[in-house]
């Protein structure tokens, strides 16, 4: 069976790349992290012109109406060049609308989002939580009250995804931003590049986005796709140590000739390449509508961190002393890896809700 993507998803990524490689990468990343901006105005503005927001939304909302391939692509060349702009934002509350989204929902906010006009963050944690099966945040009625932080691009955003506890358990609720009883600010995180804030609801009016159960399907889909982003920062971070190892001279030849630096090289090749493998199984599940997804989803995001965890610590660590310095562009692999794992729930979560998934597959075999 092939998991690769489609002829047209990589000619997407192909023309992704090349755009990201003009626009972006760490340089932009260095200059977004002394702005007092959300995020980088200009290349989301020629991101909009290319219509990778409308990407997932369907043509009848005004969208492009693409598959998860050219979703997931786009995914893995935002995170390889560390682009500053809430596209990963968009992208899982777009994925959380068509999900499960009412009619009325989506007639209301997926035109804004494919033209670019409205911004989307999602949000699930509180605080030092591990676990997005559990919410402290509760809606009675139609008014939720809780505290969400941090959440990725919400300082930019017009509207928020977040979990709470409803009457039927822990599921997704749509937030307007511009509603009352809603208070947003800035919230300090490890990640300097990406935005985060703190939103504090009280008894704010929140519209239920389908069940608990499309709660869950939407982690699945989500996991996949933060797999891509993560498995291209780790990709820029490997490309950077191997070039690095090529010209930096120690002990009169290159380092790269040293068994040590090899095999640390060596080894985030193989982790990545493991890691895209699982992932792409994720894409094709996520494309297939089967009841594959929930196991390839949980593996991709398990094997996706490991990966990136590897390559961001390693690439601190064969840069040398230069590699903790600020001017070092090693910081940004580091940080950026810190708030994958936090963006989506622990990586012990993911292997135990993998664990389950098997353990109930073979419980049917059997």
């Amino acid at each position: 069976m092939n998991f690769d993507f489609s002829d047209d998803a990589k000619a997407l990524r192909d023309q992704a790349r090349r755009f990201l490689d003009e626009r972006a990468g760490p340089k932009v990343a260095r200059a977004a992290m002394v702005s007092d901006a959300p995020y980088d105005t200009m290349l989301w503005n020629a991101i909009v012109e290319l219509g990778w927001p409308a990407a997932r939304v369907p043509e009848a909302h005004g969208g492009l109406g693409l598959g998860p391939d050219e979703a997931c692509v786009l995914a893995e060349e935002i995170g390889r060049s560390l682009a500053p702009v809430p596209f990963m934002s968009t992208l899982l509350a777009t994925e959380a609308l068509i999900l499960a989204g009412s009619h009325e929902q989506q007639a209301k906010w997926l035109p804004g989002i494919a033209a670019g006009s409205l911004i989307a963050c999602t949000g699930w944690a509180e605080g030092n939580a591990a676990s997005p099966a559990t919410a402290a945040a509760k809606v009675s009625g139609d008014r939720i009250t809780g505290i969400k932080v941090p959440i990725a691009d919400l300082t930019a955003a017009d509207i928020a995804v977040v979990s709470a506890v409803g009457p039927d358990g822990v599921q997704l609720y749509l937030i307007d931003l511009t509603d009352p009883g809603i208070t947003r600010e800035a919230q300090e995180t490890l990640d300097l590049v990406r935005r985060h804030g703190r939103l504090t609801l009280t008894n704010a009016p929140a519209q239920p986005l389908g069940t608990p159960g499309d709660y869950q399907d939407w982690l699945d889909r989500a996991a996949v796709l933060s797999a891509f982003e993560a498995l291209g920062t780790g990709t820029a971070a490997m490309d950077m140590t191997v070039a690095y190892a090529k010209e930096r001279t120690a002990f009169g030849q290159k380092i790269g000739r040293y068994q040590g630096v090899k095999h640390k090289c060596a080894d985030m090749y193989i982790k990545l390449e493991l890691a895209r493998a699982h992932a792409l199984h994720g894409a094709f599940a996520m494309q297939d509508g089967g009841g594959e997804l929930r196991q390839a989803a949980s593996a991709a995001r398990v094997a996706s961190l490991d990966a990136l965890g590897y390559c961001a610590e390693e690439t601190v660590q064969l840069h040398g002393g230069i590699g903790f310095t600020w001017e070092s562009d090693c910081q940004f692999y580091y940080r950026r890896n810190r708030a994958l794992v936090a963006g989506l729930g622990a990586k012990s979560w993911w292997a135990d809700r993998l664990v389950r998934t098997l353990e109930r597959r073979n419980a049917v075999a059997a």
